[in-house]
């Protein structure tokens, strides 16, 4: 009998995470060769990222709504950048699975040498730094006059783009100590030395 309930919490267990860790790598690969789709329906749930320090060159920040699959409207903040380099990056995301609870699969890397990103945009609902330096700092621009920094083609095609909305743009800005809730990341490319990805028992988030 305790053979079976192993068996069968196995199944649970790999039925849920499996195909997070495959949409993991996928995500990974499809960045590593730039063909990420522009825009895509999120999943809705939220995950955490945080980074010891993060340059970004070529900066955007707008409003957007993204829609999950049900239909429901998210709204987020999003920032884009031409080109990222970040150090000490973590990413995590809490997956409750029946029976056993929650498990977290984090992601990291970019300990000893930089992760590099282009055409990098989180769609977030929160964002902290305990240090920001902007350089070429424009605030209260319109969004459709953002040119210093990206916008996702899929964003402005969108119905929920407001080219009169409140945009911020810079040419540069360093962060440290960066906290991120976020529900989605795209990339044209985005490489992770030292990429580690692992699945622990219980809540352990990003901090």
């Amino acid at each position: 009998m305790s053979h079976r309930a192993g068996r069968t919490r196995w199944r649970r267990f790999a039925a849920v995470l499996v195909p997070s860790i495959a949409a993991c790598a996928a995500l990974g690969i499809a960045m590593g060769q730039g063909a990420l789709a522009a825009s895509f329906l999120i999943s809705g749930q939220r995950f955490q990222v945080t980074a010891d320090t993060l340059t970004a060159r070529g900066l955007s920040i707008y409003g957007m709504v993204d829609v999950t699959r049900q239909g429901e409207r998210v709204p987020v903040q999003v920032t884009g950048s031409r080109h990222s380099t970040i150090s000490g990056l973590c990413e995590s995301v809490v997956i409750e699975v029946p029976v056993l609870g929650p498990q977290t699969l984090k992601l990291t890397g970019g300990d000893e040498r930089p992760v590099e990103a282009s055409n990098l945009f989180l769609d977030t609902a929160f964002q902290s730094a305990g240090q920001a330096e902007f350089r070429g700092l424009d605030q209260g621009i319109a969004q459709g006059e953002i040119t210093k920094g990206p916008i996702n083609p899929g964003d402005r095609n969108s119905p929920f783009f407001d080219p009169n909305g409140f945009g911020q743009q810079a040419t540069s800005v360093t962060l440290t100590d960066v906290h991120v809730t976020a529900v989605a990341l795209s990339a044209g490319t985005f490489s992770i030395p030292g990429l580690r990805v692992q699945i622990e028992h219980g809540r352990h988030e990003c901090s």
